[in-house]
């Protein structure tokens, strides 16, 4: 899968960017009288990203020897 640190600092590069993207959408939605549903869906997928980063992010950092 990804095991390349460049691959891997690019993925994470792409998935921080459509974070933050989903968060101004978000933001601009909630300001709104829009469709809940659709705002739920951002929110999980910005949920979801999160997740995404953080796993990508501990598999960049070396295990250290306890």
């Amino acid at each position: 899968m990804l095991t390349d640190r460049d691959t891997l600092l690019r993925k994470l590069h792409e998935l921080r960017s459509e974070h933050r993207d989903l968060d101004t959408v978000i933001s601009r939605m909630a300001q709104q009288v829009t469709d809940q549903l659709q705002l739920q869906r951002l929110k999980k997928r910005k949920l979801l990203l999160k997740d995404e980063i953080t796993w990508l992010e501990s598999r960049m950092i070396p295990d250290s020897i306890a």
